[in-house]
């Protein structure tokens, strides 16, 4: 089904909070075999709110609507729902019942203004019937909108466990067979990708490829739908061969799966240890390992070492090699990777050192210049990159770039 997201509210379109709710439920609706046409960011102006729905009630085949549902005299979601849709307001009880049930702790002031989340348009039903707060949903012109609390938690909550199953269960949309995967790419830039896959897009093909790129990387979205499960499995398969064949060793994953999660994969699965030993990313290369969970099976640990005394001191870096190559350079890359891996005793040292601005640049080692270095028993190899962006993108590309580095040796040695 093809549908439209509207987040509602003025701390969405002053910039003061994130806009993460649309963002999610994309993704889930995505995952789901939905395509999302529109999203869109409105304040919290009654006529626009009415304007913006009846438009995406137009286009799209389901809405979702999140924000302004609360009890405070900015919530005005549900006034402008009922004035543009022509619903007289409702009082509905047993949404009161519950919704004081679960705010028991709650001062009696804030317990009475929850009144005002029991008055909805006509036709509206509560999403779930235990939960303490606001969702409803309800059928317009045979399209269901569904209507979402803007606050990030009860959101997902209610879009994962009702939202997704109400609309996989949907009669009025006619029944189609959809495959849907998400490529993670690292190593290509995304008109290279688009080279790469642009005979796949040519003819009459009921499959759609997207582009996105999303720092440090690009993901490559595959969909299929069709009538027939037969012949959209194979197609499926088809183009799925295809695109893995296009990518080869620069694709690194699929769908959920992160570049931390497939290099500890492979650590765990070869049964390896690694040891970081980090300058210009401060730290936040052990960041993302460690927030994969199981981690601690082969991540023993890491060295920040700013300043060239430690690197001398934790890592045994030589200070002639700093002396004569400084310590943005291939061989302290390589210096640094080694003394990671002999004091914590790991299979793997990986060590990254950069310049990450937006100073310190020279015409030599410009901002943005970052080289890295692995070490095994086996051998050191080294890498030098540069990088363009603000500080944090360059911090981001290295930990990126880093992590791979380490996925494509272990891929090579391990197989």
């Amino acid at each position: 089904m093809r549908g439209e997201i509207i987040a509602i509210g003025d701390e969405l379109t002053s910039g003061r909070i994130l806009n993460t709710t649309s963002y999610f439920a994309a993704g889930q609706l995505f995952a789901a075999g939905h395509e999302i046409v529109a999203m869109i960011t409105i304040g919290d102006d009654p006529a626009l709110i009415g304007r913006t729905l009846l438009n995406s009630l137009a286009l799209a085949d389901f809405v979702i609507v999140t924000g302004g549902l609360g009890a405070t005299s900015d919530d005005l979601t549900n006034e402008a729902v009922i004035d543009a849709l022509g619903r007289p307001v409702t009082f509905y009880p047993e949404i009161l019942t519950q919704i004081r049930a679960g705010s028991q702790n709650a001062p009696e002031s804030v317990r009475l203004s929850l009144e005002k989340l029991a008055w909805l348009p006509a036709g509206a039903h509560a999403l779930k019937f235990d939960a303490s707060m606001a969702g409803h949903f309800l059928v317009h012109d045979g399209k269901p909108i569904f209507f979402l609390p803007g606050v990030p938690h009860e959101m997902k909550e209610l879009l994962v466990e009702t939202v997704i199953s109400r609309l996989a269960v949907w009669e009025g949309e006619e029944v189609r067979q959809v495959r849907q995967r998400l490529y993670r790419v690292a190593g290509l830039p995304e008109i290279e990708i688009n080279r790469r896959l642009a005979h796949l897009e040519r003819g009459d093909n009921p499959l759609k490829i997207g582009y996105y790129p999303v720092l440090p990387e690009v993901h490559v979205s595959l969909t299929v739908a069709g009538a027939e499960l037969a012949a959209t499995e194979q197609l499926f398969a088809e183009a799925d061969r295809e695109i893995r064949l296009a990518l080869g060793a620069h694709l690194y994953g699929t769908d959920q799966e992160t570049l931390a999660q497939v290099v500890g994969g492979l650590l765990a699965g070869q049964g390896r240890t690694l040891a970081l030993a980090e300058s210009c990313t401060g730290g936040l290369l052990a960041a993302q390992i460690t927030a994969i969970a199981g981690s601690s099976g082969y991540f023993l640990g890491g060295v920040v070492a700013y300043s060239n005394d430690l690197k001398e001191r934790l890592l045994g870096v030589a200070p002639a090699i700093l002396a004569a190559h400084g310590a943005v350079s291939l061989e302290t890359a390589r210096a640094m990777a080694i003394g990671a891996r002999m004091i914590s005793g790991a299979d793997y040292g990986l060590a990254v050192t950069g310049i990450a601005g937006p100073s310190g640049g020279t015409p030599e080692k410009p901002v943005g210049t970052v080289c890295f270095g692995l070490a095994w028993a086996g051998g050191v190899k080294d890498l030098r990159v540069q990088f363009r962006g603000e500080r944090w993108q360059v911090q981001e590309s290295a930990v990126h770039q880093g992590l791979d580095l380490l996925r494509l040796t272990l891929d090579e040695i391990g197989a």
